[in-house]
């Protein structure tokens, strides 16, 4: 599973969102209102591939399929997202980056990320594949290991 396979449309009301004042799922330790919020709200753009990836996962966390359509590059983008709730992502570490800065035309940002379910848990580690293109950054795919 990729966070490509993990998505397939619109936010869900049985995922959780985060109160504005609250830690932001991603983990940088900023407040939710200060970070991704905006970005899944639509009023900003991610400036590196690593506040995108970010902000992907906090649409995972939160179950925004179309925050998670709109970044991903129409070339690769599924017809459909398919989020399960009973799936939750409990953790981000960002292990490494490569360009994707905001002058960048491309970037790789390497992560684990943790999740449970009812029967179990683990972990997706992902090395993700970004481009840049009409002022914004957009998730491409990814290569899991």
């Amino acid at each position: 599973m990729s966070f490509g396979a993990a998505a397939s449309s619109a936010r869900d009301d049985r995922f959780r969102r985060p109160a504005a004042e609250r830690p932001c799922p991603c983990g940088s330790g900023d407040r939710f209102d200060g970070c991704c919020g905006p970005l899944l709200a639509g009023g900003a753009v991610a400036p590196t591939a690593e506040r995108l990836m970010r902000s992907r996962y906090t649409g995972f966390v939160t179950g925004d399929e179309r925050y998670l359509s709109d970044t991903w590059h129409p070339g690769t983008r599924p017809e459909s997202l398919d989020l399960d709730p009973a799936q939750r992502w409990t953790g981000l570490e960002i292990l490494a980056t490569e360009e994707g800065g905001e002058e960048d035309a491309r970037g790789f940002v390497e992560f684990r990320a943790s999740w449970s379910s009812v029967r179990e848990r683990g972990t997706l580690h992902e090395r993700s594949r970004f481009v840049r293109g009409g002022g914004r950054w957009w998730y491409l795919d990814g290569v899991v290991s």
